[in-house]
């Protein structure tokens, strides 16, 4: 019997922010039992990508410009990695892991490999029949698996409950990261949403118990397809054939553990129990028409140099053509990393603008979709301005009026949501959303968040500014705010860009060694 959708509604709504009182966690850092940041396979053959494999130089690009370290900080005698993508209080839950054919130029055979983001590593994980591969790609040598999972244990260390929807929306960084990171090297990539958690979990070889005795266990997340031309049928649909001989493939390497003591959140086991992906069938898209709009700020130098901004000057400004672009290119389109998500836009921006030269201060939205305006302007209510901003943007005001102490409340009385040039709100579609698509779409909901945030963060380092996603606000105030009243549209993660202050106590070392453009 499916769970009941039940247990989404009790856990969202259990794992909110309230003026009172914070969702429920430690409320203090356990530092003794801090997770290592990196997981190793203890047995499996490393491939080093530095530098990149003969043939593999595909693989080794796509890998350094999306999930890769970006740099290391140190401050006295603390270091700390960053990555190219982001990951609330930069604790990266997410995995990731490669299925190829040895047309990809990592082995003779095709194979699973673990990658290992603090050595620029593939860990070997398994090879299998290349014979399985060849039936279910249709023999097409440039296609390459990447699959996505996260360890929740990584999040609820320091955020408790509310750790299931952080690593949700870093999985969505993930996706965004790898759409992008994959279109400069000639690839296009589609989510595959006919492969269920368990057939990802067989692919992967998370569900090996005797792999991960004493370590903690992946949740699966999703897989994606990386082809220069069109996704094989056998492949879209879901291969049993290629599940089989993964499964029968020789493998190798035995999970890292992250930390000797735990605790234990059992709301977090439930609602991802509750959210497991059956699979679905969708018709295959048509191939993407080549030229496709892709990001202008799609580019390697930006993806290597994003950061997230932990604190703005409160004084700078942003130019009404530069916030334009922004809002344009956080729209859906034809081109990266939207042709990645198989659903529509479910996704709306409550955007508080503070300084934008050229343009009043108060409280914006942008629909996502234009079909989505009339459901919007219903679920706020009739009190707003709804005033038309833009031309050709589903751009509209809601009220006029300085919003900074407003902005900063919301988000947990976080200056940074007030210091910038704006900050927003990204409210979905939330009830329908679920009602149509099932209890597995609230993690989609979550993703859907985590690429619009990668294409902000992107899109403000090519402004000159940055950006910081906000986990903590407080859930339903923010609603009343709105002018929501149940949960027709929730807000699910906010979101602030500007100009960073430097904290000019930390030092930055290259991400690697080996690479000196760090």
């Amino acid at each position: 019997m499916p769970p009941s959708p039940d247990v989404v509604s009790r856990y969202h709504d259990g794992t909110k922010h309230h003026f009172a009182r914070f969702a429920p966690s430690l409320g203090y850092l356990d530092w003794a039992s801090q997770p290592d940041p990196f997981r190793h396979f203890a047995g499996a053959p490393a491939l080093d990508l530095f530098p990149a494999r003969p043939g593999a130089s595909g693989v080794a690009d796509l890998l350094r410009h999306s999930l890769a370290l970006s740099a290391w900080k140190r401050f006295r005698d603390a270091r700390w990695s960053l990555r190219i993508n982001p990951s609330s209080g930069n604790l990266h839950p997410t995995e990731a892991y490669v299925i190829c054919g040895p047309g990809a130029g990592l082995a003779d055979a095709a194979g699973v490999y673990h990658y290992a983001p603090d050595r620029h590593a593939l860990e070997q994980r398994c090879l299998f029949d290349t014979g399985a591969w060849t039936r279910a790609t249709g023999d097409q040598p440039d296609l390459v698996l990447v699959a996505l999972t996260s360890i929740h244990w990584r999040e609820a260390w320091k955020y408790g409950e509310r750790a299931f929807r952080y690593c949700q929306h870093d999985l969505g960084h993930a996706i965004g990261a790898v759409a992008l990171a994959a279109s400069l090297a000639g690839w296009r990539a589609r989510l595959l949403p006919a492969w269920s958690h368990r057939a990802v979990a067989g692919l992967t070889g998370i569900d090996r118990d005797d792999d991960y005795r004493e370590a903690e266990r992946e949740d699966p997340g999703c897989l994606l397809a990386l082809t220069r031309t069109d996704v094989p049928e056998g492949v879209w649909a879901g291969s049993d054939g290629l599940l089989e001989a993964v499964r029968d493939g020789r493998w190798a390497g035995r999970a890292s553990q992250l930390s000797e003591d735990h605790v234990q959140w059992s709301f977090i086991d439930e609602v991802a129990a509750a959210t497991e992906d059956p699979g679905r069938a969708r018709p295959r898209p048509a191939p993407p028409v080549d030229g496709g709009r892709t990001l202008a700020s799609a580019t390697r130098a930006l993806m290597l140099q994003r950061r997230s901004a932990l604190a703005f000057d409160g004084g700078s400004a942003i130019d009404l053509a530069s916030f334009h672009a922004i809002l344009s290119r956080a729209m859906p389109g034809p081109g990266v990393p939207w042709t990645a998500l198989w659903w529509r836009p479910r996704v709306h921006l409550a955007i508080f603008v503070h300084r934008v030269v050229g343009l009043d201060p108060g409280v914006y939205l942008l629909a996502r979709a234009d079909e989505a305006l009339p459901a919007l302007e219903v679920a706020f209510g009739r009190t707003h301005l709804w005033e038309r901003a833009h031309d050709e943007l589903p751009f509209v005001r809601l009220a006029r009026g300085d919003c900074r102490g407003l902005a900063r409340r919301l988000s947990c009385d976080q200056d940074i949501a007030a210091d910038g040039f704006f900050s927003l709100a990204m409210v979905a579609e939330f009830e329908a959303s679920l009602g149509v698509e099932g209890a597995s779409f609230y993690r989609h909901l979550f993703w859907e968040t985590g690429v619009v945030g990668q294409v902000l963060y992107l899109e403000a380092e090519a402004c000159g500014g940055r950006a910081t996603g906000i986990g903590c606000f407080y859930d339903d105030p923010v609603h009343d705010v709105l002018g929501l009243r149940d949960h027709a549209f929730q807000s699910l993660y906010h979101f602030a860009v500007g100009m960073p202050v430097e904290d000019t106590r930390l030092t930055t070392e290259p991400g690697y060694a080996r690479d000196s453009a760090g």
